[in-house]
């Protein structure tokens, strides 16, 4: 049995969310997003959605459907960390270190694995600001094929070989100069990661950002021979 409340590979299911609750990490509900049209002999890749500190599961599940409603299957985990109240009065979450994250992410994969009809070597982690960082950092323990790094604190070590890397970032950024952000690209790089760089003339979130990210991922499905450059925009 799925170690879930979400039910094993249904085989034309709705489009829209479901919930997925693991006894072995209780209080950490996560939210899976079934795409449209849903075909149960198409292995999906699996895009993994790590909010931004102060923000929670259902942040990044409004995420989902904006990188594409037809594409993927979708997980998005609960951070470890309650934090307090926002001035709008609802209880964000952050991180805790990425080593104590990797059970409650991987399990989570292993769950959509089970539900869903999802391709093993197409796994994705989408981090947004401090989520960036946790999703970098699990890369090699999920067996991530690709890491999209938004908006997120420039990273600190190349992932793992054959990992691909996406950065797209703000101009505007508040928290990290877009700048940083790109001298982080070009370094890892240089030391040999396959990485594309894009920025938004944004302070946050962007919807080419999204667009780019489904392109990005899509594009390892399906190359695409006019794809942009590495560090186009």
């Amino acid at each position: 049995m799925p170690d879930s409340t979400t039910e094993r590979r249904p085989s034309r299911p709705t489009e829209g969310f479901t919930t997925a609750r693991l006894p072995a990490h209780p209080g950490r509900p996560a939210r899976l997003f079934v795409p449209s049209d849903y075909q149960s002999k198409y292995a999906y890749p699996l895009v993994v959605v790590l909010h931004d500190a102060g923000a929670d599961e259902e942040s990044a599940a409004r995420l989902a459907p904006r990188l594409s409603r037809r594409n993927y299957v979708a997980v998005c985990p609960r951070g470890s960390v309650p934090l307090p109240p926002a001035a709008a009065g609802r209880r964000g979450y952050g991180w805790a270190d990425p080593a104590a994250e990797a059970r409650y992410v991987s399990a989570l994969v292993a769950h959509a694995r089970q539900a869903y009809h999802v391709h093993p070597g197409r796994v994705y982690l989408v981090g947004v600001g401090a989520g960036a960082v946790v999703a970098h950092r699990l890369a090699a323990v999920t067996a991530a094929a690709g890491v999209a790094v938004l908006n997120g604190p420039p990273a600190v070590r190349r992932p793992a070989a054959g990992v691909r890397v996406f950065v797209g970032h703000g101009a505007h950024n508040p928290v990290v100069p877009a700048g940083a952000a790109r001298t982080a690209a070009r370094g890892l790089a240089a030391a040999g990661a396959d990485v594309r760089f894009r920025a938004y003339p944004a302070a946050g979130l962007h919807d080419d950002m999204l667009r780019d990210v489904n392109r990005w991922v899509m594009d390892a499905v399906s190359p695409d021979p006019d794809a942009d450059p590495p560090f186009g925009g």
